[in-house]
């Protein structure tokens, strides 16, 4: 029987489109998503269309969604993110492979955020991000957390105030879609669909969801951090605008508002230089890597406690500079081989 499996072979990461090329996200639902080559076919009682799975950043599957394994192992080798949605809110987030082999980002942010100096200096800059022109560097998390607060009430009066749309204030079940308003059945799908986008671009990136600055305790504290700098100026003036057009289905009609907006407005080249910004930034207290930037490089280190690194690939010699017979007998055994180091000779036991 032939090991073969039909389809294009899984394609090398450096042949990828990078994640800020991408399309932001697709919504489907009450359909049957497989796959055919390097396309996913999605088909329903309309007929099917094709889409280029390597064009996606994050696949949006609502109710009534059947997907293919071969559909997922596609999705996956070309770093998309799946997020299944239902009537009922978000129930599972899933991504494929970084679109990178380096983890200097990730361990960058697990440095940042373990240390209180530099995991405060983080979230100042994101709150700095929110408030552009004003100095932040001296206020504390609570003030912080006020201000942001301030700034969010006014952005739902003033929205209120233009679109005619009532607001008594965000009330909503996180188990229950149509448990609530229209606004804020908008707010939610929209934020939705922000949320996705997020994660598509820090898994990219190779970054962890659950490590975040700001948010914290949950597995996707840093998509929160990062959503959050874009709501007032995307997401919330999108919902209050779909919700005064008072469409038929408000769900369908935010996400669509929400696509176009972020074609527009480049989101996802955006994001991918905040998150850059945020984590390569020369804080004191965590030194950067000089290689923070260069993430396409394909290297696997070994860490050492005095050196930082020393070459994987190798099989090292105690630091006497020879092995026992029972370590090499054991050594070979294995499988593993030859001995890489040059000039040492496998039968010497002296």
């Amino acid at each position: 029987m032939s090991n073969n499996v039909p389809g294009a072979e899984k394609p090398l990461i450096q042949e990828l489109p990078r994640i800020s090329e991408r399309m932001s996200f697709l919504y489907l639902e009450r359909c049957l998503v497989s796959r055919q080559d390097s396309a996913i076919t999605v088909t329903d009682e309309r007929g099917s269309v094709h889409v280029p799975a390597a064009s996606l950043g994050v696949l949006l599957l609502g109710p009534g969604t059947n997907i293919s394994h071969r559909a997922i192992e596609l999705i996956g080798d070309t770093g998309a993110s799946i997020v299944w949605v239902g009537e009922q809110g978000v129930r599972f987030y899933a991504h494929g492979r970084p679109l990178t082999t380096s983890s200097k980002l990730l361990e960058r942010q697990a440095a940042l955020v373990s240390n209180k100096r530099s995991r405060l200096k983080v979230a100042r800059m994101m709150y700095q991000l929110r408030f552009p022109g004003e100095d932040v560097s001296k206020l504390t998390m609570q003030q912080l957390r006020g201000r942001e607060g301030s700034r969010i009430r006014s952005v739902y009066r003033r929205l209120s105030k233009e679109t005619g749309v009532a607001w008594s204030g965000r009330d909503y079940s996180p188990d229950d879609f149509y448990a609530s308003d229209p606004i804020n059945m908008a707010l939610s799908a929209a934020h939705t669909c922000l949320y996705g986008i997020a994660h598509s671009v820090i898994v990219a990136l190779g970054c962890s969801p659950g490590l975040g600055f700001i948010h914290t305790g949950h597995e996707r504290s840093f998509v929160y951090d990062i959503a959050d700098l874009y709501k007032a100026e995307l997401t919330i003036p999108i919902a209050f605008k779909v919700t005064a057009d008072n469409p038929e289905d408000i769900g369908p009609a935010t996400r669509r508002a929400v696509r176009d907006a972020v074609a527009g407005s480049h989101l996802l080249s955006r994001v991918v230089s905040d998150i850059r910004q945020l984590l390569g930034s020369g804080l004191s207290e965590i030194p950067i890597d000089e290689s923070i930037d260069n993430l396409e490089q394909d290297v696997l280190h070994l860490w050492d406690d005095k050196t930082g690194t020393v070459d994987s690939g190798v099989l090292y010699q105690s630091e006497s500079g020879r092995l026992s017979p029972a370590d090499v007998d054991m050594i070979l055994q294995a499988g593993y081989g030859v001995i890489l180091e040059d000039g040492f000779d496998c039968n010497n036991s002296e």
